[in-house]
């Protein structure tokens, strides 16, 4: 049985009391420890400008040629705290209510209430490195409402609220190389996880530029490389997003969790061709104003402004009076998906909805709505060639975030002993669902006040010793595995390029294992995978060398860790006989489609070991238990 650390005592109090029993690092023995950081997103920044802070050695590492560049500067909407500025009934423990609730009740509430708890300390951390959130007339920090809440407490950039919290995060992170404190190494990917005697100890990388493989030896090591997404091929990730990280510390022992929740996000510009890269994200903060329709009539080709208010369907705002269009993602994205299945589509593909803003400009005046929202509906137009202030956005749903990842105990230290994980490359916070504006939250929780106390608490009780472990043969060994890897990709010299075959995976899982599942869809992806990754490793064809540059190559290993990776997702997808929250099984729902969650059997994390590619995982259960919510059949009517 998996041992998640909680500690005892009242809900409103475990954080307080495990800071206070937690052993600490002197501040003259910090600078004897060194911390690897992978990753330099809002959760690896923050982590890694904290701990430089605190006096400890630390190395950052992001294949980016900037910190600055990591995905989290994608996120638009905002984050979330319980300041309860607007007051309008918001508090610490409603947040947490709405965040339990949300994730379908698959979450440990221990996790959940801490950081609701310190989310408003991260608002007044950000207001402090001068993050430019938006504010009232009146001059204080402004609100607006999202996804699976009644009450504002999303705090907000515009639609850059990702960029201008990394950007604070960055700045911290700089401020610390500046002093030496942290030393960075951009354009460098981790290949593998090193572990001696059981323990992470290091990691190897590649340089991208020059090819060059390395070992780095650390006291601990910090994933935080984000999530899967990419997996789907299409999704609103940015392409260099991957596993690679942490799938390969899953191979050498993390365990990994919960690998089929993954978050649809309902308010995407819609695939336009078979040849596209990626797909591109709307905020859900436009389902603030935007209003979600489609036509009433099956097949209507009519134009949005020809078809009469009585002719539209608000379904959303039907099937869910007391929420609206603020439903939670999950939920919206199966409605989405669900109309235009039924032919009620928009667009030259019929794979679409409206997101109209027509009413709100009407009530607010353009000039309001291009303030709050100026730069997505910029954006939308800009790809599109459509004017948004003048007909209807058309949306639909694309793979997002991933609420799975490496299973970490309450100390966001996974299994193996020294490894921590933080942000997106954890599972912890977010059960089957995310809300929307809890990814940033989570980030920098995690970053900011979390892994700064549970760290020292692992570290008080090792001995310094990155110098003397690098001699050591699992170390070239390791080395020696990752060019291994390398020259054996390389020298298979096929014709299919590294992008069909993650085509082929990408398409594979979302039909299969997408925003609807089923157990014969499931079985025949497990099928399959197999066959394509066994032509991957006969016919992918990656021209030049592992002594330079090299992006196909770079390519090729993450999708290689994808053809092993979305094995598993759709095996712990098949596993879980039950719908809740993004993990929808067509023969798990309620007589009104909803999802239908069976708690006696599978209110548990479901935590995977790895046991040979090809081979059966084998599965580690950790017990959920509710103590503080009632579990109820999630509703937001």
């Amino acid at each position: 049985m998996l041992d998640s650390k909680i500690p005892t005592g009242s809900l409103k109090d475990k954080w307080t009391s495990h800071k206070f029993n937690n052993k600490l690092v002197n501040p003259a023995n910090r600078r004897k420890y060194k911390i690897i950081v992978v990753g330099t997103g809002l959760a690896g920044a923050s982590a890694a400008a904290s701990l430089g802070e605190m006096g400890y050695q630390v190395e950052s590492f992001c294949f980016q040629d900037s910190p600055r560049r990591a995905h989290s500067i994608a996120a638009q909407g905002g984050i979330n705290a319980a300041k309860n500025y607007p007051n309008d009934g918001d508090s610490v423990r409603r947040l947490f209510y709405d965040t339990i609730k949300g994730g379908d009740f698959r979450s440990r509430e221990s996790n959940v209430y801490r950081l609701a708890e310190v989310s408003n300390n991260i608002i007044d951390q950000c207001v402090a490195q001068g993050v430019p959130f938006a504010r009232e007339y009146s001059g204080y920090l402004d609100n607006r409402s999202f996804g699976g809440a009644q009450v504002s407490r999303t705090f907000y950039a515009r639609g850059q609220t990702g960029q201008q919290l990394l950007l604070g995060a960055y700045q911290a992170l700089m401020k610390e190389a500046g002093k030496n404190n942290v030393i960075l190494h951009p354009r460098t990917e981790m290949l593998d996880l090193v572990v001696v005697d059981g323990v992470a100890r290091g990691i190897i990388v590649r340089d991208l530029l020059t090819g060059k493989i390395e070992s780095h030896a650390a006291d601990a090591v910090v994933l935080a490389t984000g999530g899967y997404g990419n997996v789907f091929y299409l999704s609103t990730n940015a392409k260099g997003c991957n596993v690679t990280a942490t799938w390969r510390a899953h191979k050498k022992g993390a365990f990994f969790a919960n690998p089929c929740y993954t978050q649809i996000h309902p308010t995407c510009i819609p695939v336009h061709g078979d040849y596209q890269s990626k797909l591109t994200l709307m905020s859900e903060s436009l389902r603030n104003d935007g209003r979600v329709w489609v036509p009433k009539k099956a097949k209507d080709t009519r134009p949005a402004h020809e078809i009469p208010e009585d002719e539209r369907d608000y379904f959303l705002e039907r099937k869910y009076p007391a929420f609206g269009n603020l439903v939670p993602r999950d939920i919206a994205s199966r409605n989405v998906k669900e109309q235009c299945d039924a032919g009620r589509g928009v667009g030259d593909t019929g794979m679409a909805v409206y997101l109209d803003f027509k009413d709100a400009i009407a009530r607010l005046g353009q000039e309001a709505i291009k303030e709050k929202y100026g730069n997505l509906f910029d954006m939308y137009a800009k790809i599109t060639g459509a004017d948004p202030y003048q007909t209807p956005m058309m949306i639909y749903p694309a793979v997002h975030y991933t609420m799975g990842g490496l299973w970490v105990d309450y100390n966001l230290m996974s299994n193996l002993p020294g490894l921590f994980v933080v942000g997106e490359a954890n599972f912890s916070d977010h059960g089957a669902n995310r809300l929307g504006a809890s990814a940033l939250m989570q980030g920098l929780a995690d970053g900011y006040f979390v892994l700064p106390y549970t760290i020292a608490n692992y570290l008080a009780q090792v001995k310094p010793s990155s110098k003397e472990i690098i001699t050591r043969g699992e170390f070239k060994q390791a080395e020696e595995q990752v060019n291994e890897k390398i020259k054996k990709i390389l020298s298979i010299k096929g014709k299919t390029t590294v992008d069909e075959f993650h085509r082929q995976l990408g398409h594979l899982v979302w039909e299969k294992c997408g925003m609807a599942r089923n157990e014969a869809g499931l079985k025949e992806a497990l099928k399959l995978i197999p066959e394509i990754r066994e032509r991957f490793w006969n016919d992918v064809c990656i021209l030049g060398s592992g002594e330079d540059f090299n992006q196909a190559l770079e390519r090729a290993g993450r999708v290689a860790d994808f053809l092993e990776f979305g094995e598993l997702m759709c095996l712990d997808a098949l596993e879980r006989r039950e719908s809740c929250g993004g993990h929808f099984r067509e023969e798990y729902q309620t007589p009104e489609g909803e999802a239908l969650r069976n708690d006696d059997l599978f209110s548990y994390v479901a935590a995977w070991q790895f046991n040979g590619v090809g081979q059966a995982p084998i599965l580690h259960k950790e017990e959920l238990k509710f103590e503080e919510v009632h579990l109820a059949q999630r509703s937001y009517k």
